[in-house]
């Protein structure tokens, strides 16, 4: 390795290292201002670099070791999705996502990793070369602008996951693939064990869970893809980035079925000792690259690096202001607080919600449609009144 070059993310992984990644771009900047909940899509990475580069930049400091590429969604079908006409290209986005994860990335020991997501093309049932060609599309500049790692996220049907694992692996570059499943496997049944496996097969060295589940429950699916791939006689590393909600109520399809899916999940976020704990079960569970997805933010990054600053031999620097367990609370001017700088009580703390009358549990919308449905179809037009009337109609016999 030339003297001052970074330790690449297999080199990390293969010596026993903790990695830490980001957290959930597209809600943080949507809570923001930037992003528009629907399509989901980072045109601020072009639009709004000031807000990206900040949001990096924090997840730097709270002890993050991989800056993503602010690219989710980035494909060119995704982007003239139902309307969602923008005056940035794809390859615009892509571009300006990768310069400003490479800027902040050189600002610590972190990595660039591009990351490439699940397509409409896919659920409108095209073909597999039309499918690649989009995953290829994305790749181009990621490979131009030289990112240190390849990510495949957010995929929920394996097959998929599979094509644009293969496209990934064409560079060269190591890749690593989730898929945002819980223990019930894809949309097809395919067990997290057997889609671990075909990840692997695809080519990628790296797998695991991300998005749609809480910690424990995607910490539990990775222990299955875990088993799943010792069963088969292979060798991977392992990687979790779970939601920054508590979804025990969820189905097949996650937190995207919850009512409160988008814009009241605010009562169902993990505390920093959630993470601290949820830290603790992936190290234990063998799983070395901890990082979190929509509704993580900064302080919860840091909670997982403060929990496994032993192992880890270091602490972020966004523990400077901070005092791991609330040691900070010793210097408060109430008595009563200070005698809360200690980590038993907030380890056995049952926060209340202040909602009188709200409940434990939602019931998730059980509509059952995947790939190929007519709902699911690709449209570049606005979805029409007539459109979302029947939808209205269908959601209010759900309930």
């Amino acid at each position: 390795m030339a003297p001052g070059a970074k330790k690449g993310i297999l080199e990390r992984l293969d010596a026993g290292e903790i990695v830490f990644g980001d957290g959930g771009f597209v809600f943080a900047l949507e809570k923001r201002g930037y992003v528009k909940a629907g399509p989901w899509t980072p045109e601020a990475a072009a639009e709004h670099p000031e807000a990206v580069r900040q949001l990096h930049r924090e997840f730097l400091r709270a002890g993050s070791n991989v800056m993503q590429t602010f690219t989710f969604y980035a494909s060119d079908d995704k982007l003239e999705n139902r309307g969602n006409t923008l005056g940035f290209s794809g390859q615009q986005i892509n571009e300006a996502a990768c310069d400003l994860a490479r800027e902040v990335a050189n600002e610590g020991d972190a990595l660039v990793a591009g990351g490439v997501s699940q397509t409409p093309s896919y659920l409108s049932c095209k073909s597999e070369n039309d499918v690649k060609a989009i995953f290829k599309k994305q790749i181009d500049v990621f490979v131009k602008k030289d990112v240190d790692f390849l990510i495949a996220e957010y995929f929920e049907h394996v097959e998929e996951a599979e094509w644009a694992v293969q496209v990934l692996k064409s560079t060269g570059k190591p890749v690593a693939a989730t898929m945002c499943i819980g223990p019930d496997g894809d949309l097809n049944g395919v067990s997290p064990g057997d889609c671990a496996v075909k990840l692997i097969k695809a080519g990628a060295q790296i797998v695991g869970i991300n998005c749609h589940f809480d910690p424990m429950t995607c910490v539990k699916t990775v222990k299955m893809m875990k088993e799943g791939v010792e069963k088969a006689g292979l060798k991977a590393h392992y990687m979790c980035q779970p939601l920054g909600y508590h979804t025990p109520d969820c189905n097949c399809q996650g937190f995207i079925d919850l009512p409160e899916f988008p814009f009241s999940l605010e009562p169902r976020i993990l505390t920093r000792w959630d993470m601290q704990q949820y830290a603790r079960e992936a190290y234990n569970a063998g799983i070395r690259y901890i990082g979190g997805c929509c509704g993580f933010e900064p302080y919860h990054v840091r909670a997982l690096a403060e929990e496994l600053a032993p192992e880890k031999g270091s602490l972020p620097q966004g523990s400077e202001k901070h005092g791991i367990w609330g040691s900070g609370l010793e210097m408060h001017t109430k008595p009563w607080v200070r005698a809360r700088a200690r980590r038993d009580y907030w380890e056995n703390l049952k926060p209340a919600s202040g909602r009188p009358f709200c409940p434990a549990m939602a019931n998730p919308s059980g509509w059952g449609v995947t790939k190929g449905h007519a709902d699911l179809m690709q449209q570049k037009e606005a979805t029409s009144k007539d459109q979302l009337k029947v939808l209205f109609d269908k959601s209010n016999k759900s309930n």
